[in-house]
Order: C-alpha cells, then structure tokens, then sequence
C-alpha cells in the first residue's frame, strides 16, 4: 500500500487531530470533497496506519490528576535483562503515562500523572524505588500546558 499522502490527506489529518468527532459530513467540506472520496480517505489512512487511533483530551484535575511530573531516569548497568525487567516494571505502573527509552544522559523519561506532590513521593518510594536497577531520578513539574 503506498502511504503517500497528497494535501487533501494532510488536511484531513490535521482536522481529525483537532476534533476527531467531526462527521464525515464536515470533515468533507471543510477538505472540499463530497462525502464519499473522504470516507475513502480516512479507511486508507486508518488501514495504512497513518490513523492508529481516536481518543479525547481529560480535564486532569478533574480525574485526579493535578500534578504532572516530567521524570528522567538512569539505570546503574545496560544489559537486556536490566533493561527488560525495567520496562515491564514500568508498563505496569497506572502512574506513567507515558515513558520512552531516550538516548543522552539519562535513559528514560517518563511523564507522570498524579494528584499531587503527597501521591507522587508515594509513587516515588514505594514503586519506582522498588526497582533496583535504578541509579538515578530527576523529577521537573508541570507548572501550566501551553500546547496539549
């Protein structure tokens, strides 16, 4: 399947990415075609994985998650075993939004969500310090969102 995309496909996808609840009906005017050659579009863009998915933006206060937490981690050895037992360790945790494996001076960086600076010092003692292969954790905090 080629997943050239022309500027018809980038604005579909950059309309979706704005409010992905857009009827077909809209998101076809707004890209100047009729309803059907723009369903057409999204299916291949879906089936191609350029769309992998739908989801919402939560008010993170109101969830229980006032406090974000940028969270860089060093590991004490690289090997694959370390490594592995880490990452699974890590999937688990409801805690962490997100982590990526990042070159530099630290090894990973992970985006943390929690009510506030009591969970988050829960968080930090009895989760992530549980993890022994653990040398080192820089912690920053979300002060505001200017892009989402």
């Amino acid at each position: 399947m080629d997943d050239k995309l022309d500027k018809i496909d980038l604005a579909i996808l950059e309309i979706l990415q704005e409010n992905s609840k857009l009827g077909m009906k809209e998101v076809a005017s707004q890209v100047g075609l009729t309803v059907t050659p723009t369903y057409e579009r999204i299916k291949r863009l879906e089936k191609s994985g350029i769309i992998e998915g739908y989801g919402i933006r939560l008010n993170k206060k109101k969830v229980g998650k006032g406090l974000q937490v940028f969270c860089m981690v060093s590991l004490k050895e690289h090997n694959l075993n370390l490594l592995e037992v880490f990452e699974k360790k890590i999937a688990s945790l409801d805690e962490v939004a997100t982590c990526y494996h990042i070159a530099g001076d630290y090894d990973y960086a992970m985006f943390i969500e929690v009510a506030d600076m009591d969970e988050y010092e829960t968080f930090l003692k009895q989760k992530l310090a549980s993890i022994p292969s653990i040398s080192n954790v820089q912690s920053s905090f979300a002060m505001s969102t200017i892009k989402a």
